[in-house]
């Protein structure tokens, strides 16, 4: 059983930082590159993805108006999640994975971030080529498929917190509509 909660001081996120460093997750190995480094922020938030009480991602959301203007969060920032507590329901496939949105990001982070901004607001979500973790299969296969369907719109390169990144737009409405084709994970 999945579910997700706001980080706190409370939560014993000890196992989590660990495992999260042992698989090259650096900006996912403390609270203070996992939480504190959007201390400086309007507005913040930070979530912990759990299944069967074992914490296996996380993910943050954040006002990034001095980027993309008022009205406007970055949202799926610190995105963590250890793939295989994905359920094994058949072949993992670009096309399941990531088309059908059968991915623990699509199924609770996603969803979560955007229940916290407001209605009205523009979502962006950055990506690079960094070398950490997952993150240039995230920017070169995740991001152009999204696009490919009409999930996310490129909007553009920008200099951000040390890389390089490329700010997409969520569009929102296409990826409800889309997620709701296919089975949740609830």
């Amino acid at each position: 059983m999945y579910k997700i909660v706001p980080w706190s001081q409370e939560l014993d996120l000890t196992e989590f930082y660990a495992e999260a460093n042992r698989r090259g997750f650096v900006n996912n190995s403390s609270q203070k590159s996992m939480v504190d480094c959007f201390n400086n922020e309007r507005e913040k938030q930070v979530w912990i993805l759990y299944q069967d009480d074992r914490a296996i991602g996380s993910v943050a959301a954040h006002s990034f108006d001095d980027v993309m203007g008022p009205d406007s969060y970055r949202i799926c920032a610190r995105t963590c999640t250890f793939a295989e507590a994905r359920p094994s329901s058949g072949l993992v496939t670009v096309n399941r994975l990531i088309k059908e949105h059968q991915n623990l990001t699509a199924q609770f982070l996603i969803p979560t971030c955007m229940a916290w901004t407001p209605p009205w607001a523009d979502l962006y979500i950055t990506s690079n080529e960094s070398k950490e973790a997952s993150q240039r299969l995230v920017h070169n296969i995740y991001f152009p498929t999204l696009e490919k369907q009409g999930t996310v719109t490129r909007v553009k390169d920008v200099e951000y917190r040390g890389h390089i990144q490329t700010v997409w737009r969520l569009n929102c409405f296409e990826f409800v509509r889309q997620l709701e084709l296919y089975p949740r994970w609830i």
